[in-house]
């Protein structure tokens, strides 16, 4: 299994991830339900959101995905950077609403990130295990 089959095998397992947007030195926070294919999340927000207002400014943006637990031995969790747009692939769309179908009644407007950078870190294989993908 290649580093980004191991990285995308967790992805896979869940369905919310963090994003941290910026403008200038203002900073947000938040988390968004997600869909994942092609090292792209594709996730639904409003135009009148922080963190929107904050991608029309700047498309960088960077977050995290983790498997909350207390043990020390378990723990995972993915950390990426990308950028942010508006979602124009049909095929995804249709895959974020056959996930979020109630997404369709909210009329949501989807987005893509585009993953440039991936760090895995999984305790499972030693503690503090990471593993790096980095698009070429």
């Amino acid at each position: 299994m290649s580093d980004l089959e191991k990285i995308e095998s967790f992805i896979d397992k869940h369905h919310v991830l963090s994003l941290a947007t910026s403008d200038g030195d203002e900073l947000s926070v938040c988390s968004l339900f997600y869909v994942y294919e092609d090292q792209c999340f594709v996730v639904a927000s409003s135009d009148d959101t922080t963190h929107i207002k904050h991608i029309l400014k700047n498309q960088k943006v960077a977050g995290n995905i983790l498997l909350e637990t207390k043990e020390v031995g378990k723990i995972q969790g993915v950390q990426f950077q990308g950028s942010f747009t508006m979602l124009e692939d049909k095929n995804l769309k249709k895959l974020y609403f056959k996930k979020f179908p109630y997404a369709i009644a909210m009329r949501a407007k989807l987005w893509e990130i585009k993953v440039s950078y991936f760090k895995l870190t999984d305790n499972r294989l030693g503690f503090g295990k990471k593993i790096i993908w980095q698009e070429s």
